[in-house]
């Protein structure tokens, strides 16, 4: 209950949640189809590049509020950092980013494959049991045991791509993505070395 409140006020306070009516479908698909879909493929499944994220499938929420922290609104710097993506978002309105969020996450993901057997074990235990040790939480205390996320507040991981991963949860570690409220991930990432960050990231991939 007290993650949910966090995120959710986080989410309030910054005007992310429902601060727009979706474009026609119709326009989204349009971007998404010629824009977007070079990275991502044109129903989010990315085709080549396994450092993109998939975003077939994904919350609607998430994939939103990421947008919109892409650009700068209002004279208020932007919230994520990634010089393609602020590039690429500089010209869509809210409403454009609504409208793609909920045609990505209506097509079904292709899910990726784990890079690496041997060390999904260790991502098992951690993403279950997290590593007491280090006081590293359970991913799936908030991203599910099976890996799908809770609407609006946390992604889903499942069968998403073991290099996006690891790309993101180092720039969490390194302080390069600095989007998370209340710095859940910044503070989870860096206590985590490179190969549990790896192995994390490989079982995630394995889950369905």
């Amino acid at each position: 209950m007290i993650k949910r409140t966090i995120v959710l006020t986080a989410l309030a306070a910054s005007g992310l949640v429902y601060a727009a009516e979706p474009v026609d479908p119709a326009h989204a698909q349009e971007i998404a189809t010629t824009v977007c879909a070079s990275c991502h493929g044109p129903d989010g499944n990315t085709p080549l590049m396994p450092e993109y994220p998939k975003l077939a499938g994904q919350h609607p929420e998430y994939l939103y509020k990421q947008l919109v922290d892409f650009k700068a609104w209002d004279d208020k710097p932007i919230a994520r950092e990634n010089a393609t993506m602020n590039a690429m978002v500089m010209a869509y309105s809210k409403e454009e980013m609504l409208g793609l969020a909920q045609y990505f996450a209506q097509h079904k993901q292709v899910p990726a494959e784990p890079k690496a057997q041997e060390t999904l074990a260790l991502g098992q235990k951690i993403w279950h049991y997290g590593i007491p040790d280090k006081a590293v939480p359970a991913c799936s205390g908030c991203h599910g045991n099976n890996g799908a996320g809770i609407p609006i507040m946390y992604p889903r991981l499942a069968g998403q791509t073991p290099d996006y991963v690891v790309v993101q949860l180092k720039a969490f570690r390194e302080q390069q993505r600095a989007n998370d409220p209340e710095q859940m991930m910044r503070q989870i990432a860096n206590k985590l070395t490179d190969t549990e960050i790896s192995a994390l990231a490989d079982y995630a991939a394995s889950l369905r």
